[in-house]
């Protein structure tokens, strides 16, 4: 990101609200390249609930996916994944959060990821994102640089990505290129 990079076509960025269907529509968007697709997972199952969550993404991928677990190595995961592979990173927010709540230097890690995802250029990559900006001011400070950090994590990747997709209600909306 030091001197900006250029466009990346074969990067996607889709945005979208909870259960807007921004991972299916993702998902559906790599089918178009030949398989395995790698899936970069950075959730954690922390309590039943979000294993519960977990498993119902997992159940939608068959044999051809590959999983890989990276809630907070997801610099080193995306560097191990060959160049010519379709990958997947769901989501963003997921890690973002992550980061934040033990202390790194999100604006650094930031700058990482996004040179990472613009230098994919062999095969598709889709990166999947909550849109948290849509909503009020939250009350405290934790919740408030989420929020800023994910709006500057979006535009950084947006500016690189050949492909923004917002999606609502399941339905996908062409926000830039393809």
């Amino acid at each position: 990101m030091k001197g900006e990079a250029p466009v990346n076509p074969r990067l996607s960025l889709v945005l979208g609200g909870a259960r807007s269907g921004k991972s299916a529509f993702a998902e559906s968007l790599l089918l178009s390249s030949p398989p395995p697709w790698i899936y970069v997972a950075t959730a954690e199952a922390l309590d039943a609930e979000m294993a519960e969550r977990v498993a119902k993404h997992r159940a939608r991928r068959d044999a051809r996916w590959r999983t890989i677990e990276a809630p907070h190595q997801l610099a080193v995961a995306l560097a191990e994944v060959p160049q010519n592979a379709p990958l997947l990173v769901d989501c963003l927010s997921f890690w973002l959060s992550n980061r934040l709540l033990v202390g790194a230097d999100l604006n650094a890690e930031i700058e990482v990821i996004v040179d990472a995802l613009a230098s994919r250029k062999e095969a598709l990559t889709v990166a999947v994102s909550s849109e948290v900006g849509l909503a009020t001011v939250p009350e405290n400070a934790l919740a408030r640089a989420f929020r800023d950090a994910t709006g500057d994590l979006h535009q950084a990747v947006a500016r690189v990505a050949g492909s923004v997709t917002l999606t609502i209600a399941g339905c996908p909306l062409k926000v830039k290129g393809w």
